[in-house]
């Protein structure tokens, strides 16, 4: 099914103003698991490095946000936000500092209290991922992506 049917019929039963928020919240959800995968790989490639723990979760998020920030911008909020690029990823970055320390702080909690999960810390990044995805998302959609309430660009 494709967004615009998707748009809908979400717009019949609530409106198109929740209809974008939803299909932009959706859309999220998606670069959200891309950004998952990303997380997983780069943390298991820093681990590999040598990193730690730690140390290559850190790193791996700043390579996932990077990546999520620069698919939200492409197809989430296409077209909505102001300012150069890097000023915009720079804003993205801080202001979802919040949903890191959600992210992070689960996943520190889960690495050091639960062994199978300091086993595999794929399930440490994997709750954390979720900690920390509706406030991104709200930080987001008002603070990067100042312009989310208005309609995008073409």
């Amino acid at each position: 099914m494709s967004d615009h049917v998707i748009t809908s019929r979400l717009t019949q039963f609530i409106g198109p103003e929740r209809s974008r928020t939803v299909m932009q919240f959706l859309r999220f959800g998606v670069v959200g698991t891309i950004g998952f995968i990303v997380d997983t790989a780069s943390l298991y490639a820093a681990l590999a490095l040598g990193f730690g723990l730690y140390g290559g979760r850190a790193a791996s998020y700043v390579v996932a946000a990077t990546t999520t920030w620069a698919l939200n911008r492409a197809w989430t909020f296409r077209g909505q936000g102001d300012g150069p690029a890097w000023r915009q990823w720079a804003i993205f970055l801080a202001v979802n500092l919040v949903g890191f320390a959600c992210n992070y702080g689960t996943y520190a909690a889960l690495v050091s209290t639960v062994a199978v999960v300091a086993q595999h810390p794929v399930i440490g990044v994997a709750a954390g991922s979720l900690a920390g995805m509706v406030g991104n998302f709200l930080l987001s959609r008002r603070f990067v992506f100042g312009g989310a309430d208005r309609a995008p660009r073409p």
